[in-house]
């Protein structure tokens, strides 16, 4: 028992006092007093010790707590309730005092861990901001010096730069209204219009809104065999059909010519819909897989600089299909292709 190194304050002042009172008794019996008086010396010099260890130790081991439990906790104690923790409520142990520190230091941990992430992550979305804005600015502020430097006289380039004027515009102006999208669906400050429609009835309008582009780079666009059957679902039909504006953009614009674009619609159980939009293009790193659906982030930055874009799509659906509730995957291989797919509940 001695040996133990978890001896509470209590069990110390046993043995303190047990061990002093015997020698204290053996040493009377030196003097051959009478039989009983040992026994009244180990019992006074007992409970004078007991009480005098157990005193000093309590009190110095529970303001030493006391002390701890100030630094880990913010809140500050009224003296009702200071009055009800020393007096009601039974003190804590050393070891349950070990184990508050330990998880208050391990909540610490990942509160650093998470701070340090989002500090990194504020220093890149800056970065990548500060460049996505300054590559139409350029453009534009390039365009208009030169007209003013005498070409808006030259008939023959002043409308080709002032349309390339126009579009970086329109690339600054998609920007700014995908940063203020993304900014309110993160704050929850959109509103969701909920009802019932067919998946399907809205892929193939997507499609249809996309069949110029497609057939520019030889592509097929099509709803997977053995899900053409009605897929009834309950969200915002504008939102989801933003979700799948994005995502069949993506895929022919990173998709390689001649490939397809499939979308396929399976009921997973009574309550929810998967959706899934594949196509067979270059496919993504399993590194960056992780990170597809942050703002700005490139998986190839060439590639995605020189497809356009704002680099918030894939963010915006990740958003959105939070807003409903529901959750957001990817998988892909270098080389297969991508399928990007989401859950949506069945209407009732």
């Amino acid at each position: 028992m001695i040996q133990n190194k978890n001896l509470s304050p209590r069990q110390l002042s046993l043995i303190s006092a047990s061990i002093i009172s015997l020698v204290n008794a053996l040493l009377s019996l030196f003097l051959q007093p009478p039989w009983y008086l040992p026994l009244v010396v180990f019992a006074i010099t007992f409970g004078i010790v007991y009480w005098l260890y157990q005193w000093t130790l309590h009190r110095f081991i529970y303001r030493k707590i006391k002390l701890i439990y100030k630094l880990i906790y913010q809140t500050k104690a009224n003296r009702r309730e200071e009055f009800f923790y020393e007096k009601i409520l039974p003190q804590k142990s050393i070891e349950e005092v070990g184990r508050d520190v330990v998880e208050w230091a391990q909540k610490r941990r990942s509160e650093v861990a998470l701070l340090q992430a989002n500090e990194r992550y504020r220093k890149e979305f800056l970065m990548n901001l500060g460049h996505e804005l300054r590559t139409p600015v350029f453009a534009i502020q390039g365009y208009v010096e030169t007209l003013l430097d005498g070409a808006l006289e030259d008939k023959t380039v002043n409308r080709k730069f002032l349309s390339n004027a126009a579009k970086s515009v329109a690339r600054l102006v998609n920007l700014l209204d995908d940063l203020d999208q993304i900014s309110r669906l993160e704050q929850h400050a959109i509103h969701l219009n909920y009802e019932d429609f067919f998946i399907q009835d809205l892929i193939r309008d997507v499609f249809d809104e996309f069949s110029l582009r497609a057939k520019e780079k030889n592509m097929v666009l099509q709803i997977k065999k053995g899900t053409l059957a009605p897929v009834a679902v309950h969200a915002d039909k504008a939102k989801i059909r933003q979700v799948l504006i994005n995502l069949v953009d993506n895929a022919i614009k990173y998709g390689h010519t001649g490939g397809h674009v499939t979308a396929g619609c399976y009921e997973v159980d009574e309550s929810h819909a998967f959706i899934e939009i594949s196509d067979n293009g270059p496919g993504i790193p399993d590194e960056h897989l992780p990170r597809v659906f942050e703002r700005f982030y490139r998986a190839d930055a060439s590639r995605t600089k020189a497809a356009g874009g704002t680099g918030l799509g894939l963010a915006i659906v990740k958003h959105i299909i939070e807003a409903h509730g529901q959750t957001v995957t990817i998988r892909s291989r270098v080389d297969v292709g991508t399928s990007i797919g989401f859950m949506l509940r069945l209407a009732r």
